[in-house]
């Protein structure tokens, strides 16, 4: 791995949890919480190594139709994980955001968040971008009605990055998808068109360092060319 063309945001699908626990012979909040863990631990590596942005997709507005202990399981670990490593996150340099829905959270919750979000805000070593309650799909209709709200007349592709929920944060350069799964669930449809993808066999919780190291490694063999040809880009400066 070449630590000098590590990509500057990597995005994640995080996936498997729930087969996880069954191989396991375990309840599927097991696996979300072994889940918990490995977040934990790529949050570390991801530091450490240097990476400026991490997205994790946790939740999406599809997920509110799975069974509401599931659900319940996952907002109570969420509140857990983020009173519990608050302090960890500020020492590390670790701002915390989230994008999605987030009002259509607990309130116990948005609470929990809120307080993250202002106690690591001046944090600027690795921005944490935890996705919430969030659809791609859905963002856009955000976007579409505060472009028309605001009366915007000249629409381009600028204008609606900046109303997006991820307005600010660079588009990923890496997408991750554990599990074996090959499709992008209505996540970051527009942040991803020049995204490098990664997939993975592997479950999440079994997510490692190594594994995370093999997806870079993967991705500075790669050549992106943003539309141009190899010719017009041999020249340009280190991904």
């Amino acid at each position: 791995m070449d630590p000098k063309r590590l990509p500057q945001h990597i995005a994640i699908i995080m996936d498997g949890n729930g087969r996880w626990a069954k191989e396991h012979g375990l309840p599927r909040a097991e696996g979300h919480r072994r889940g918990s863990e490995t977040i934990e631990n790529i949050v570390q590596v991801a530091t450490d190594m240097g990476i400026r942005y991490l997205t994790f997709y946790a939740f999406s507005e599809e997920n509110w139709n799975r069974p509401s202990e599931e659900v319940s399981a996952l907002m109570s670990l969420l509140r857990h994980y983020l009173a519990a490593k608050r302090e960890k996150m500020i020492n590390e340099g670790v701002r915390f955001t989230t994008i999605g829905d987030v009002k259509s959270l607990l309130p116990e919750l948005q609470e929990e968040i809120r307080i993250t979000k202002d106690a690591t805000k001046n944090c600027n070593k690795l921005t944490l971008i935890v996705a919430l309650s969030y659809g791609a799909r859905q963002e856009m209709c955000r976007a579409v009605k505060k472009i028309i709200a605001d009366k915007t007349q000249d629409v381009t592709p600028e204008i609606i990055s900046k109303t997006l929920d991820t307005a600010g944060i660079p588009d990923p350069d890496l997408l991750i998808r554990t599990s074996g799964e090959y499709r992008i669930s209505n996540f970051l449809l527009w942040q991803l068109a020049y995204t490098e993808l990664y997939f993975t066999e592997t479950l999440w919780p079994d997510f490692s360092k190594e594994e995370l190291i093999r997806a870079i490694e993967e991705y500075q063999k790669r050549e992106r060319r943003f539309g141009l040809i190899s010719e017009q880009i041999k020249d340009s400066p280190p991904l």
